[in-house]
């Protein structure tokens, strides 16, 4: 009984407070007045499948490399991603982002280097941050292939600087 005496008062202070000015709004106080245009501040859903697959490019990538694309930067954001699945022994060049790049890694075994640091081994369910500026590539492994999610944001219209290719020796054939 206690119970339900205890929910009926909770109730009723819960229905009390929405039923105040100003409390228990749905908006909040920012939001742009009734009748405004405020399609800036809409949600968007990106539906899977909407936006093209893209071979990785070969000047940016070696081997079998697909990209798609998940969402561009939305402003004032410049966060964008994108899924990126590496066939056996594929890899990006060697590349720079301005702010850094989170990758989350969703199936296989890959591999990611740091310029001057040794080849580390990546898995399904790894995240690896690349801080700004820091020259880096990542790929699958030799004999497994590998999918990442990518997430990067951009500065004064980029998001990455690409360089040379890495090299077999370096990939550690």
């Amino acid at each position: 009984m206690k119970l339900v005496i205890s929910t009926v008062v909770l109730l009723a202070l819960t229905a009390s407070a929405l039923a105040q000015p100003g409390q228990g709004d749905a908006k909040p106080a920012s939001s742009p007045r009734p009748g405004s245009n405020d399609k800036a501040r809409d949600m968007v859903v990106s539906r899977a499948g909407s936006q093209a697959s893209g071979k990785g490019p070969a000047q940016f990538f070696t081997g079998s490399v697909r990209v798609d694309p998940l969402f561009p930067a939305h402003p004032p954001s410049t966060l964008s991603g994108g899924q990126v699945t590496f066939e056996p022994g594929a890899r990006s060049a060697w590349h720079t982002h301005p702010m850094g790049q989170v990758l989350i890694v969703t199936a296989g075994v890959g591999r990611v280097q740091r310029w001057g640091s040794s080849v580390q081994e990546i898995r399904a369910g790894d995240v690896v941050w690349t801080p700004p500026g820091v020259k880096h590539w990542h790929g699958a492994a030799p004999t497994s292939a590998m999918t990442h999610f990518a997430l990067q944001e951009g500065a004064n219209g980029k998001n990455v600087e690409w360089m040379e290719k890495v090299s077999d020796e370096q990939y550690g054939k």
